[in-house]
């Protein structure tokens, strides 16, 4: 098969604005044109740095699912995810997504490791695929590579690129596997019987390092943070930039329908989205 002539950049923000609708139409939600352009300079960046990568990608998106998992009070469960695999010249590798700080993914590979161990089993015993390499991609773009992005300068540009690889190489080991899987099984138990408990605002305000705290680290990525009684103290107490407006709502001690006026009064509507974002 010939491969086709390569995607211009134009071509990818068409396709870029083109998926922006078809993701708007199909889920009721917009984004400000403030975070839509912030997206599209992320894209934009990693096109740039990993096209060698993107362009080589054969599977997208390979759901994977290791099912009829026990837990030791007898609970099913099963671990899924989302990879990308890559077949060139031979070798096989395994991408996984990430939207964490490349320096935190580094300094903690671990953190990392056991879940590609996971991915690679089900890849290797499961499909019966061949792999060789496992790595992760941190997504978020470092401010030195915006701002060289923003400038227009070509050379300023290029020193940025270089100088950036958010490719972090993870080496695979199949003897974790029953570890890591014996682990998740822990915490399926623990949170069907409501025994998982957050960490203390004491834990959430505790910086790593240069990485920031573990409120920021941890707590932004987190789709349940909102029902979790830690941070909506840190959220008022500290009036995270990004969510104290949500503080209220979601706050028990509030009276409901007084709650839910003040959040329909003070929240921005789509239009005006990207002052507050500039404001911020």
């Amino acid at each position: 098969m010939t491969p086709g002539p390569p995607i211009t950049e134009q071509q990818l923000r068409d396709m870029f604005d083109q998926n922006f609708e078809r993701l708007r139409l199909e889920n009721g939600h917009s984004l400000s044109p403030g975070v839509r352009e912030a997206a599209w300079e992320q894209v934009r960046c990693y096109w740039r740095k990993l096209r060698h990568i993107a362009e080589s990608v054969t599977d997208t998106e390979v759901r994977l699912n290791l099912p009829n998992q026990k837990t030791p009070k007898k609970r099913s469960f099963c671990i899924e995810g989302v990879v990308d695999i890559v077949r060139e010249n031979e070798q096989v590798t395994m991408y996984d997504l990430k939207t964490h700080d490349l320096a935190f993914v580094q300094e903690n590979i671990e953190l990392y490791r056991d879940q590609l161990n996971v991915y690679a089993h089900i890849w290797q015993n499961l499909r019966g695929e061949r792999l060789d390499e496992t790595a992760i991609i941190a997504t978020p773009v470092p401010e030195t590579v915006s701002e060289a992005m923003q400038s227009g300068n070509p050379a300023h540009i290029e020193a940025a690129l270089a100088t950036w690889n958010p490719v972090v190489p993870i080496a695979f080991d199949a003897g974790n596997v029953k570890r890591t899987i014996a682990e998740f099984a822990n915490v399926v138990d623990q949170i069907e019987d409501h025994a998982f408990h957050p960490p203390p605002l004491s834990e959430l305000i505790k910086r790593d390092g240069t990485h920031g705290t573990f409120a920021t680290r941890v707590c932004r990525n987190c789709d349940m943070r909102f029902s979790c009684s830690s941070y909506r103290k840190y959220a008022r107490k500290y009036k995270d930039r990004s969510w104290v407006k949500f503080a209220d709502f979601y706050d028990l001690e509030t009276d409901e329908a007084e709650a839910l006026a003040r959040f329909a009064a003070t929240a921005p509507d789509e239009d005006n989205q990207a002052d507050v974002d500039d404001q911020e």
